[in-house]
């Protein structure tokens, strides 16, 4: 698995990450399977957020890998806040102070290698947030920050007041959800892609020596489904196929491949709880498309070139 700079930190992480959103679905012994297979593809960068399970992922998380100060210095652990199950958001100084301490008590850890507000809140107050970085950072139980789900302008009002650096970006990237790419590709034009709805957050992502986080790779729409073997998606499937008989891999891993081949130096968050799935994805690092498998690749999902 190689290995990526994590925005300006000094943190070096495997391209490809474990997401572990659907972990409470598993059993303790199902989940340690899960977690030790990706250890040994490389994979030890673990997305948790306290939403998944209502905590429930990071509490097994903790349980299966067996934590203890040996295992988590060699493993990386990034949590998420904001999201209320309630039906709104919630990035206030008390809130954001209180779900990390509650995400550390459940992981069975003493610090977060990374913590990220999980969606914008429209009543955010960034001096509150601020507050909240600076004691997290003091304390020590938070080493670096980011956001998910942010665009530009937003995230230079947060810097405006903070005094740490915010390191990734989370945002959702497949194939078939190219906005951010296609709205660069389709400038200056009248059509639908062309719409800006990001603000150009790849880009200024680059400048500003973020990294972009991709999650759901495989799916298309809002998590309206996954476009591997979809018969909506034939022409795409026929051509991973293709191109991945010619790497000797599988069509999920030339999907991740994709995202990787992009100079933005993107890792990919991925969530399958099978360990098989995983292995076979893990292979993507050590593909790089060339810039013709990349566009045709593109295409097939239903883009076209001007």
């Amino acid at each position: 698995m190689k290995r990526m700079k994590l925005g300006t930190s000094d943190l070096m992480v495997p391209h490809i990450a474990l997401g572990c959103m659907s972990m409470n679905k598993l059993s303790t012994e199902d989940a340690a399977a899960v977690i030790h297979n990706a250890l040994e593809q490389g994979i030890d960068f673990f997305d948790h957020a306290d939403i998944y399970g209502s905590g429930e992922s990071e509490s097994i998380f903790a349980e299966a890998i067996e934590m203890k100060p040996s295992i988590r210095e060699k493993i990386t652990i990034q949590s998420k806040t904001g999201i209320i199950r309630d039906g709104y958001y919630d990035f206030s100084k008390d809130h954001i102070l209180k779900s990390a301490d509650e995400s550390l008590k459940r992981l069975k850890t003493d610090y977060l290698d990374v913590f990220l507000l999980h969606r914008p809140d429209a009543l955010m107050e960034p001096e509150e947030v601020a507050e909240a970085f600076t004691t997290l950072k003091e304390s020590g139980k938070v080493r670096h920050f980011g956001v998910s789900n942010h665009n530009p302008m937003q995230i230079d009002l947060l810097s405006k007041y903070l005094n740490q650096d915010l390191i990734v970006n989370q945002l959702q990237l497949s194939v078939t959800n190219s906005g951010i790419i296609n709205e660069g590709l389709y400038v200056n034009t009248p059509f639908e892609n062309a719409i800006d709805r990001s603000g150009s957050i790849l880009d200024y992502s680059r400048l500003h020596d973020m990294t972009i986080q991709a999650w759901s790779p495989f799916r298309f729409g809002f998590f309206e489904g996954l476009f591997i073997d979809h018969e909506d998606y034939s022409e795409l499937n026929q051509k991973l196929q293709e191109i991945g008989d010619k790497y000797g891999v599988d069509k999920s891993a030339v999907a991740v491949a994709w995202i990787l081949r992009h100079p933005a130096k993107i890792q990919t968050i991925v969530g399958t709880m099978t360990p098989k799935r995983l292995t076979n994805i893990a292979k993507a690092s050590d593909v790089e498309l060339t810039r013709k498998e990349w566009y045709d690749i593109w295409q097939s999902a239903g883009n076209k070139l001007l």
